[in-house]
């Protein structure tokens, strides 16, 4: 399975995103009213880079509150590691284990297509587990 399945149906223009310049205490707004952990940065058309909880957690015990005033442009985690929609999800996964990470833009042909979470990948897994099991239920039936 691919990250193109996973995203299959959903809209570009429905990713939640800033831009560069956005104060740090207006993508912290956002976080919390979507619930969502992580945003995809923005500057000119192309990802920056990434916002993140984590990010923001750092950043405040690193300067105090007044990092809330900041651009998230000196906040970020940048550049951001992406996929493309042919990127496998047992690849994706391992990236994200292996850089410690939680939250994948997709980019296809230089354009943010989608943006991920372990979530989503997870959830492709136990879906492919499950399917793999009602095969094997129904060979060793027949």
């Amino acid at each position: 399975m691919t990250i193109a399945n996973i995203i299959a149906g959903r809209r570009g223009e429905d990713i939640i995103s800033c831009d560069a310049a956005t104060p740090v205490v207006e993508a912290v707004r956002m976080l919390a009213g979507q619930r969502i952990g992580a945003l995809p940065v923005m500057h000119q058309g192309r990802v920056a880079g990434i916002v993140s909880e984590r990010d923001v957690i750092y950043r405040i015990a690193e300067k105090g509150r007044d990092c809330m005033d900041l651009p998230v442009s000196e906040i970020m985690t940048s550049p951001a590691v992406t996929v493309e929609p042919g990127t496998s999800v047992d690849d994706a996964l391992a990236l994200m284990t292996r850089r410690r990470f939680r939250h994948f833009p997709v980019i296809d042909g230089g354009r943010l297509v989608a943006f991920i979470s372990i979530g989503d990948l997870v959830k492709s897994k136990i879906e492919e587990v499950k399917h793999e099991a009602e095969a094997l239920r129904s060979y060793i039936q027949t």
